[in-house]
């Protein structure tokens, strides 16, 4: 029996034991949370200390930096002095102001390419002679170029490389001559050139007995029908309108 109620006594503080432990976490969930956890001693570290060599300031600019541009000197500043012509190069500079066109050409062609000058499909016999019948009608005067390569319908360029043509093979003279402020020539007629129109249809080009023609013989052009009646023929042909 004894034994009984020490089992039964024994119960009872196991279960008021339990019920203790269970008022106890009763308690402790009834509790509010802690605050946060507290902040570890890694999270807690302040950051780390700038080091001195992060911490120094920006270099300072140097004397030579911070130097202002160099001032220019009174040798700079002072505007290049122009250099004196002698007087020979004073009278270079003169005639290259003065050079013409044709004294350009003169000097790019040679005398080879001046003389054998030709225009394509002209005539160029034919065009001398124009030029020439022009010229002679002014005599010693003369003839401004431009009006008479306007008169012709040639360019400068064209008209005067013909000049420097006529001027070698002796036909005309230049004259160089400044009109209204610009260098130009004037041409005048030295010798007329001979012309093959005035024998062009003369008989005796194809005279069946041109061989036993003599002036002392039998046939002589003095006395020659042909001749006489080409000369006659002539004459009457209407002049020619210059």
């Amino acid at each position: 029996m004894a034994k009984k109620n020490d089992v039964v006594d024994e119960a009872k503080k196991i279960k008021e034991e339990i019920d203790a432990l269970k008022k106890k976490t009763a308690v402790l969930e009834s509790t509010p949370k802690s605050k946060a956890k507290k902040t570890t001693k890694a999270e807690a570290k302040p950051a780390k200390k700038t080091t001195k060599a992060e911490a120094k300031p920006a270099k300072k600019t140097t004397k030579a930096e911070a130097k202002p541009a160099k001032k220019t000197t009174k040798a700079e500043a002072k505007p290049a002095k122009e250099k004196k012509l002698t007087k020979k190069e004073l009278e270079e500079a003169k005639k290259e102001a003065e050079k013409t066109l044709e004294e350009e050409l003169e000097e790019e062609l040679s005398d080879e390419e001046i003389e054998n000058f030709q225009i394509e499909k002209v005539d160029m016999e034919r065009l001398t002679n124009k030029v020439c019948d022009i010229l002679a009608e002014k005599e010693s005067e003369g003839m401004f170029q431009g009006e008479l390569w306007k008169k012709l319908k040639l360019t400068n360029q064209i008209g005067s490389r013909l000049a420097l043509k006529l001027e070698r093979i002796g036909f005309i003279t230049r004259e160089k001559i400044l009109e209204k402020n610009r260098w130009t020539y004037k041409l005048i007629l030295k010798k007329t050139p001979i012309s093959t129109q005035s024998i062009e249809n003369s008989p005796c080009l194809v005279c069946p007995v041109e061989q036993k023609c003599s002036l002392e013989g039998e046939i002589s052009p003095r006395n020659c029908q042909f001749i006489e009646d080409w000369v006659i023929a002539e004459m009457k042909k209407p002049a020619k309108a210059k």
